[in-house]
């Protein structure tokens, strides 16, 4: 008994260590992608919320005392002073709501007078406050707040906290609804969709092309008076609406849920911000996505003689896809020269990437969904060749 159960273990490690390829996808490529994935994630977060370290930041200040002046000066960042000749404060906050400077720094006419003379054990009125403005959905004046809020912590410090910085119930960010909302789906939702799309895809094609060939009844439909575009395009477009509807399925689930995924409060991501034109313009994108997707699947799985080898088959292709999504986490935005959208599958994320922060050009998109289209028709002729071929549909 104990040398049968041997013989069995051996046979079975000696099948599956046999095959490079199962050893490969189901061992070397789950800690592969983990780290990919995860690499390119750390380093997208980061270049995210940081600023270039040699960048000018442009600041509105209101009665600065020259102490915190040459505290900044210090502190080796780079700082350009606007001119407030003539500007109100409310088109200094709206400066940086528009992103036109990083910060409006608002100083008591009296600051350090009035700090020196402050008593926080016999006060009755509270201490002086300082007010810094900024936009959390811009990555510049995010750091900008960073940085002069750590300079003013150590100048409160120093004067034994006789003064408050952003205290009270006014509301110091003043990114607008539009660029909260922009800001966290541009960088969530395409690489979310792109796994979704990928996933729903890989679910229905294997089984289409390579499981016809498993069941033998690819070649019933072979043998019909059916020109092969016209079989390869019906699969494609029939196994496009199936992906198209899976992958519209998962993403308004996690539009409704992303807030709360975020922990968000409701009123700074609302979907309402997007126009009718955002959602065709994304609709599209995802529709054409999904026949690119579809009819990789299929062409690959058109090799294998199987589902459970066109599942392998298709792991290095869900690595690059996968890898790419990534993307969209990458950088301050979507590319704005045109070549970009005419790789297959970046294209498709950064144009989410651009309607979703609201800085897509409509000539990129256009791109984008007539690459694809081209890509859909190239891999459409592909499969109908190899529909022709006996050697690989009768292998």
């Amino acid at each position: 008994m104990r040398n049968n159960l041997m013989t069995i273990i051996k046979k079975e490690l000696a099948r599956f260590f046999g095959d490079k390829r199962m050893v490969f996808t189901t061992i070397l490529m789950p800690g592969l992608l983990i780290y990919i994935m995860y690499s390119f994630m750390g380093s997208g977060l980061t270049s995210r919320f940081e600023a270039d370290e040699d960048y000018t930041y442009r600041i509105y200040a209101e009665n600065m005392p020259s102490t915190v002046s040459a505290m900044i000066k210090g502190s080796d960042i780079n700082v350009e002073y606007l001119d407030r000749d003539g500007v109100s404060e409310e088109d200094m906050k709206q400066a940086v709501t528009d992103k036109d400077a990083e910060m409006l720094m608002v100083f008591p006419e009296n600051f350090e007078s009035d700090v020196l003379a402050y008593d926080s054990m016999t006060a009755t009125t509270p201490a002086p406050q300082v007010a810094l403005y900024y936009n959390s959905a811009d990555t510049e004046s995010t750091a900008c707040y960073q940085i002069m809020a750590s300079v003013l912590d150590g100048y409160e410090a120093s004067m034994a906290n006789k003064f408050d910085v952003n205290s009270g119930d006014e509301e110091y960010d003043l990114a607008s609804k539009e660029d909260s909302t922009g800001q966290i789906f541009s960088m969530m939702l395409p690489m979310l969709l792109m796994i979704f799309l990928f996933s729903g895809c890989m679910a229905i094609a294997p089984e289409s092309i390579a499981g016809e060939k498993e069941r033998g009844t690819i070649a019933t439909l072979l043998v019909t008076p059916m020109k092969r575009g016209q079989l390869a395009m019906g699969k494609i477009i029939s196994l496009g609406i199936i992906g198209l509807l899976s992958g519209i399925s998962s993403f308004v689930g996690t539009m409704l849920s992303l807030p709360k995924l975020m922990g968000t409060e409701s009123n700074a991501m609302d979907a309402s911000v997007y126009s009718v034109t955002d959602y065709i313009l994304l609709l599209l994108v995802i529709l054409t996505t999904v026949l690119v997707l579809v009819g990789a699947l299929a062409v690959i799985s058109a090799f294998a003689k199987t589902v459970k080898e066109a599942g392998s088959m298709i792991m290095p292709l869900m690595v690059v896809v996968m890898v790419i999504s990534v993307t969209s986490m990458l950088g301050s935005g979507a590319p704005k020269e045109f070549y970009w959208y005419l790789i297959p599958f970046y294209n498709s994320v950064q144009g989410m990437t651009g309607i979703f922060d609201f800085s897509y050009s409509g000539i990129n998109i256009v791109a984008c969904l007539v690459s694809n289209l081209i890509y859909t028709g190239i891999l459409s002729m592909v499969l109908a060749k190899m529909f022709g071929s006996e050697k690989i549909m009768y292998s």
